[in-house]
């Protein structure tokens, strides 16, 4: 019988191992530090036949939670206790509770989904969501629906919002255990503007220490901001020591035990829950950190730098009570907490969802249906990831394929299992697994051979075991090492190449462009093979952070499936018709087509109207006032007429393009014939009846009616109207009359001519008559003869 330490969750034991025997399932609510992930596995252990998986999220804490249960058992790792993660297995016959990542135990249940000698899966830090943690819970709840109804499921999460988990696991029991945590004083430091992180971090790092005894930890978002930040603390008297899953597992054990010396831990999300790292009195949280996610349309994937959720920093802050009283350094204003989301972005909705794609369609649900999900993967991101494993010979008509299969069995994303298959075939196994493990774990210079050169020299053994272990996964040719074409080959739609002599900014294949920094050694190159590139908010193209030179030859070589050769015919202020040769979006070549396709020609005139819009014609002044009247009577009568609008002469523009071919043609269209072309029959024969052109006004002068602004409109001199008793009207609507003097300037506006004579025709006619005595002016304008002329004429 084992003593298990005295932690929070012995005290529900009892109750959890007899919800699991009389529901198989259960969800365990416990705070970091109850004990769920090692001291639950242990009492499953005895109270359970089979043997007892814990998927962790993260490798990291998979082997520090191994290495913690066999000291509790006083047993070596692969004893009682093993582990599994990428790369790396210590488990024996003896071994009853193994400790997997959640992907790996994704690829045992695909190879054998009965999962034969397992009793428990406990499925660890639900809370976090990442992807293949979701994943794995839709495949086991398929498997224990069809093949293992035996098989139970234990869930754990750190948070209270359990609710959907167990509705999932089948309304299983929820089981809480509350842990016993000392207050924590919370302060907020707000960075200076424009303060960049590892700077603010560093300065709160240095407060702790001077106010708190005992250990920091620090949260950071990713290895480079912690490099950075330990660059800062080299005066301390105190270890720095980094926390991620990029650092080797020495370093990682040595974070997580207590030294002879006062620790600054500088860790990543992975210490939020999944670790417990002893000794610590205060935390310093950045409020950040890094997250899947993917630009669809630029098609750029990558990590983006996001704030953490109110739930993630309560979690980080409460590392500093585990011990003791502590205290809590928020790097941010307090007045920003309340803006804070309340829990952490599930994977499912922001990542890359290819791989996820891949591992469907090897269950034979390429879509999710039929699979109990805690959030159902987005179509868009899922449609994008199966066209991709199209293009990757993954899959066809829906189905898995041989070479999909192949891929899978790698356990790399897909990108990097085509690299490192079609790689190993032409460059051979060992240089394609150089390139593909520096992918996989993300370089930190911008030229890849650069960042080879590194990894060589500093003989990183994280890197130089993962390349072993891929070289062996896969037959090759003899070695020709070719890192561009490898990176190429994972990513052919982000061969990019310059625009322009000279300039930094690359297009890429996909259509993207993107920017390469300064000081990366790659600025004389005109083709690269991009690995890596993200878009920061506010900017117009992306930046490229890892790269190699290549060139055409080599384009072609790892993109033939890109190619293609086409007569292209469009607008760019006339119509431009070629041949060119593609690769994606990059031209490759091009020349004139002499006789392009009429109907192509026609779609670029219409291209060109629609961009440049309808002044590429010409308007004399009869169109515009025959669009006018027009325009008056679609307004007043409605249809038939037609709407004489840009929009909708646009979209009729396809009737009266005739002939033309060019930009010079467009100006020779007869505008008139086109708009009488729209006119309704036999509506148009009362054109001139309800909409006239001109006015007989009482002079006798046929007088122009102008329509521009919507309404009829007739200006006539005043004289010319006498003896008129009564506005006229255009179907209808009045005619507003502009009244000129002798001179032709404005006298009077008005749309009620019988109110003008009786009312504003005396105050008019004084002013008038001072001004133009020659001419008459009579008391009465309704009984006098209206004349054009002066009194002598």
């Amino acid at each position: 019988m084992t003593t298990l330490p005295d932690l929070p969750v012995r005290d529900v034991l009892g109750e959890l191992t007899a919800a699991l025997d009389a529901h198989g399932s259960a969800v365990l609510v416990a705070p970091p530090g109850t004990g769920k992930t090692t001291v639950v596995p242990l009492a499953l252990a005895e109270h359970t036949d089979g043997r007892i998986v814990v998927a962790e999220p993260r490798r990291l804490a998979a082997r520090a939670a191994a290495s913690r249960m066999a000291a509790l058992l006083g047993e070596q790792v692969g004893d009682t206790v093993g582990y599994a993660v990428r790369g790396d297995r210590k488990v024996s016959r003896r071994t009853r509770i193994e400790v997997v990542t959640s992907g790996l135990l994704v690829r045992r249940v695909q190879h054998d989904p009965e999962l034969p000698g397992v009793g428990t899966v406990l499925l660890d830090e639900c809370h976090e969501r990442h992807l293949d943690a979701d994943l794995l819970l839709a495949l086991l709840l398929d498997v224990r629906g069809g093949l293992r109804e035996d098989l139970k499921l234990l869930a754990t999460s750190a948070t209270v919002a359990s609710g959907r988990l167990a509705a999932l696991l089948g309304d299983a029991p929820v089981i809480t255990a509350h842990v016993r945590t000392y207050p924590v004083e919370l302060g907020y430091l707000p960075p200076a503007r424009n303060e960049r992180v590892e700077v603010s971090v560093a300065r709160a790092i240095r407060t702790a220490l001077s106010e708190v005894d005992g250990d920091v930890l620090a949260f950071l978002p990713g290895a480079g901001e912690i490099a950075r930040t330990s660059s800062l603390l080299s005066e301390l008297d105190a270890d720095v020591l980094p926390l991620h899953g990029r650092v080797t597992a020495a370093r990682q054990d040595a974070a997580l035990k207590p030294g002879p010396r006062r620790r600054v831990v500088l860790a990543t999300a992975v210490a939020e829950s999944s670790l417990t790292v002893p000794g610590v009195r205060a935390v310093v949280d950045s409020g950040l950190a890094r997250v899947p996610r993917v630009d669809h349309r630029r098609g750029l994937p990558g990590l983006a730098t996001v704030r953490v959720s109110a739930a993630v920093a309560e979690q980080r802050a409460g590392r500093a009570g585990r011990e003791a009283p502590g205290r809590a350094y928020r790097c941010w204003a307090q007045y920003e907490q309340v803006s804070l989301p309340a829990y952490p972005e599930p994977e499912i909705r922001t990542a890359d969802l290819t791989r996820l794609a891949l591992e469907l369609a090897c269950w034979a649900t390429p879509d999710g249906a039929g699979l109990s999900w805690w959030d159902p993967p987005p179509d868009g991101p899922l449609d994008a990831g199966q066209e991709l494993l199209r293009t990757l010979g993954a899959l066809e008509n829906g189905k898995i394929t041989a070479r999909g299969r192949k891929m899978a069995d790698l356990g790399l994303h897909p990108r990097l299992a085509r690299a490192l298959l079609d790689g190993a075939a032409q460059v051979g196994p060992r240089p394609a697994a150089e390139v593909v493990a520096m992918l996989d774990a993300g370089g930190t210079l911008t030229d890849v051979e650069a960042e080879l050169r590194r990894l060589r020299d500093t003989r990183d053994e994280r890197w130089r075991t993962e390349v072993r272990r891929l070289a062996r996964l896969v037959p090759g040719a003899p070695e020709a090492p070719d890192p561009a074409l490898v990176v190429a080959l994972a990513h052919p739609e982000r061969l990019a190449r310059r625009r322009e002599k000279g300039s930094p900014v690359y297009l890429m294949a996909s259509g993207t462009a993107a920017e390469l920094p300064a000081g990366s050694g790659l600025g004389d190159g005109e083709w690269l093979a991009v690995a890596e590139a993200t878009r920061d908010p506010g900017r117009a193209h992306g930046i490229i952070r890892l790269a190699a030179r290549a060139d055409a030859e080599l384009a072609l070589r790892a993109a033939p499936n890109l190619v293609s050769e086409v007569d292209e015919v469009g607008w760019a202020g006339d119509v431009v018709a070629r041949s060119v040769r593609r690769l994606g979006a990059i031209v490759l070549s091009e020349r004139p087509l002499r006789n392009p396709d009429p109907e192509l020609v026609r779609q670029a005139l219409l291209t060109g109207l629609h961009k440049e819009g309808l002044d590429l014609l010409t308007w004399s002044a009869e169109a515009r006032n025959l669009r006018q009247r027009l325009a008056f009577l679609h307004r007043v009568h409605g249809e038939p007429w037609p709407s004489m609008t840009d929009e909708a002469l646009l979209a009729n523009a396809a009737d009266w393009l005739g002939t033309a071919r060019r930009h010079a043609d467009l100006a020779r269209i007869d505008t008139v014939h086109a708009l009488r072309g729209l006119l309704p029959w036999p509506e148009a024969a009362r054109l001139d009846a309800l909409a006239p052109d001109r006015i007989e006004v009482p002079s006798g002068s046929r007088i122009r009616v102008d329509y521009s602004t919507g309404e009829p409109v007739l200006a006539v001199k005043l004289q010319e109207t006498f003896g008129w008793p009564a506005t006229p009207r255009v179907s209808g609507v009045p005619v507003v009359l502009h009244l000129l003097s002798p001179a032709g300037r404005p006298a009077a506006v008005t749309s009620d001519l019988e109110s003008f004579w009786h009312n504003g025709y005396v105050s008019v006619r004084a002013e008038l008559r001072g001004r133009y005595p020659k001419h008459p002016w009579p008391e009465d304008p309704l009984t006098a003869t209206a004349t054009r002329r002066t009194k002598r004429s």
